[in-house]
């Protein structure tokens, strides 16, 4: 089921950006539109859909999500089509309004789908896989790492797919094949889903009150014979748990109004209260960043000369070390305790990140500290004269996109060659390569840590509140992500990139010093004591040193 959900998942979010960008003439306007519509679509709705998972059984959760999000992709694909093959038509129907009233529906079905994929992962990776796991925490790790091996795979296939069908074929046969694998995956994916629930009864069961502290105790606490660790803390305390608790008190109106106001109140205040509450923040402060494979980065490759094929190459290395960094999450976590697999990962990737800070030193960096990080866009914002909304043809390349926002527009002109000083001398590559080289090794420690704290909320949580917690998680997630992207916009020129890439590792680095604040208050003074073995037990039996990670009896 895993491949079939994460291949389309992949290919739609990988294509949706192509088409919106085939669409508006090459423009980034409505990617970015959508991109900021997605964002705070999570941000604001994210704990929302958690309590919305909390509060109705999982198979009907898991169907509803799985129905919604392909369905919406099917209609949003066979819209695309459409506004694809009449769009000369559209465009002189109401002076236009009737093709932006299209773009605006298409970016909304996207956003719906995009929530409901949230739902789709929430439920799936952050319950029910610790559901089938049952108390064994070894097989809800490597259960984890599986899918995310399965993740990083589809990572590349799935662009592969449409980058090949839309070079070779059109749009408008893109959209039809995603639509179409939408459709047969739907129906597939429902009847394994519905496979897996009849398989494990446990599903069936949401467990409320006093039957969530005696399965977490279960979880938990170490096996009999086993001494207990002194170092242990407790993450997890008793609490009275009131989110099941249905009262048949009739609602007045305003309360059904307020209702989401006060379940976003409550998600957040239920998260900040969470024992792993360090440990989720350190993990959103990851997204702060502009080293990963994102448009942002591609498009400061182009400005430094690399082609699209080098970057797909750099992007398949780049899921190589990130399957690598699953395989070390798995042996860590079994030699050095699941906390502390946390901190050894996080050194890994600042280590690596280290490379990156080199690079904006090094010869071929952009970096200008006479030139104002801010001048493109307040010379956009206070200029005299308006920006041109058509510029005449015979200078379309050198005023269209030597100063444009986004670092693709950027890059067009350095690697056509219409900037003289470009092509008069080659920039030199030893910067960008050490960009990316410590990019690519840092995958190891950023998926091995995002696992880590994965299992953490997955261990830590009680059953009644996984939905709410994770969905707040990715709230989290999305805030960071959203704020390096309003980064960028204040700082677009390539000349600001370096300043960018010191302010990501800063990010990255007080991500990491919250985790260790955490680990240190769960461990003690033995957060850096890492045993040298582990004992020969069975597989749902905690070793010594993973089990103060979860000591919550």
């Amino acid at each position: 089921m895993k491949p079939l959900l994460f291949q389309g998942d992949r290919m739609w979010h990988f294509a949706v950006s192509l088409f919106l960008v085939e669409l508006y003439g090459n423009s980034l306007l409505l990617t970015a539109v959508y991109g900021l519509v997605v964002a705070g679509s999570v941000l604001l709705l994210g704990a929302i859909i958690g309590d919305w998972v909390d509060k109705n059984p999982r198979l009907k959760v898991a169907q509803t999500s799985l129905i919604v999000q392909n369905a919406c992709v099917i209609l949003c694909g066979i819209l695309l089509m459409m506004v694809f093959l009449f769009k000369t038509e559209l465009v002189a129907l109401y002076q236009g309004w009737l093709l932006t009233l299209c773009y605006i529906l298409v970016i909304t079905i996207a956003n719906i789908a995009n929530l409901a994929s949230t739902a789709t992962a929430i439920t799936i990776q952050r319950d029910w896989v610790v559901v089938v796991a049952g108390d064994n925490r070894s097989r809800l790790a490597d259960m984890n790492a599986t899918i995310r091996r399965i993740d990083q795979l589809t990572n590349i296939l799935a662009p592969m797919a449409v980058g090949q069908i839309m070079t070779f074929g059109s749009p408008v046969i893109g959209c039809g094949f995603i639509s179409g694998w939408n459709l047969i995956s739907m129906c597939v994916e429902y009847l394994l889903l519905w496979k897996v629930y009849q398989k494990t009864p446990a599903l069936a069961h949401k467990a409320s009150g006093k039957m969530e502290e005696s399965e977490l105790k279960q979880l938990n606490s170490p096996k009999e014979g086993e001494s207990k660790p002194n170092e242990g803390v407790k993450l997890i305390e008793g609490k009275g748990v009131n989110v099941f608790e249905f009262q048949e008190e009739e609602v007045s109106c305003w309360s059904r109004m307020a209702e989401p106001f006060s379940t976003f109140r409550d998600g957040w205040v239920a998260y900040y209260n969470q024992p792993v509450f360090l440990a989720g923040l350190g993990l959103a402060f990851l997204y702060m960043t502009v080293l990963g494979f994102d448009c942002i980065t591609t498009g400061y490759a182009y400005t430094q000369g690399l082609s699209g094929s080098t970057l797909s190459l750099l992007m398949g290395a780049s899921a190589v070390t990130g399957i690598m960094g699953t395989v070390a999450f798995t042996w860590l976590r079994r030699r050095c305790g699941l906390v502390r697999t946390g901190i050894i990962s996080g050194v890994a990737q600042l280590a690596s990140l280290v490379f990156c800070v080199i690079s904006v030193f090094m010869p071929g960096s952009p970096l200008d500290l006479s030139v104002s990080p801010f001048a493109d866009i307040s010379a956009r914002l206070f200029e005299s004269s308006p920006l041109p909304t058509m510029a005449p043809e015979a200078v379309v390349p050198e005023t269209t996109f030597t100063t444009a926002g986004p670092l693709l527009a950027n890059g067009s002109a350095f690697v056509n060659g219409t900037d003289p000083g470009t092509a008069a001398n080659p920039v030199p590559l030893v910067s960008v390569s050490l960009l990316f080289a410590g990019v690519i090794a840092a995958r190891i420690g950023l998926w091995s840590f995002d696992l880590t704290v994965t299992q953490l909320l997955q261990e830590n949580v009680i059953e009644s509140e996984r939905g709410i917690i994770n969905g707040v998680q990715n709230s989290m997630n999305y805030l960071l992500d959203l704020l390096h992207f309003i980064m960028v916009i204040l700082a677009p020129n390539p000349e600001a990139f370096g300043l960018l890439v010191l302010i990501s590792v800063s990010f990255v680095a007080m991500g990491h010093i919250m985790y260790f604040r955490f680990a240190q208050q769960t461990l003690g003074n033995s957060v850096f004591r890492c045993c040298s073995r582990e004992p020969k037990a069975d597989g749902d039996d905690p070793s010594p040193s993973d089990a103060p990670d979860v000591s919550s009896a």
